[in-house]
């Protein structure tokens, strides 16, 4: 099998829904001892710590940690915020995972806040 340059990669993976993502990411996690997510998320914050520390990120993911009682009403709003499918945004409430990514700080907050409003736990990373 030939080597596929990081570019190849990066765009395979446009072609895929998140859902197919995500099982890659879990499928590296097992072969590689290794969670992606964490290296990707500690990357920038090293690199942009000397940017001014006062700040914060200018851009944030929005990651579901548990979507509450109501989920049926949390799913809607995955559909609504990430025009995702019926299937997908329910695999989201389920298993939990990046709603959306590189969302403007205020963004996040607002869409944080109907997450909260529909009884889901919500982070900003």
């Amino acid at each position: 099998m030939a080597k596929l340059s990081a570019q190849e990669i990066i765009d395979s993976l446009k072609e895929m829904t998140l859902l197919e993502i995500k099982e890659v990411v879990d499928l590296m996690k097992e072969e590689f001892g290794v969670d992606p997510s964490a290296v990707a998320v500690a990357a920038p914050v090293a690199g942009g710590a000397s940017a001014g520390a006062d700040e914060g990120p200018s851009e944030v993911n929005i990651v579901l940690t548990n979507a509450g009682t109501n989920k049926i009403n949390v799913i809607k709003l995955i559909k609504e915020v990430t025009g995702l499918g019926l299937g997908e945004s329910k695999a989201i409430a389920d298993n939990g995972g990046v709603i959306k990514e590189k969302v403007p700080t205020a963004e996040a907050e607002e869409i944080k806040a109907q997450f909260v409003e529909a009884g889901a736990e919500v982070e900003l990373q």
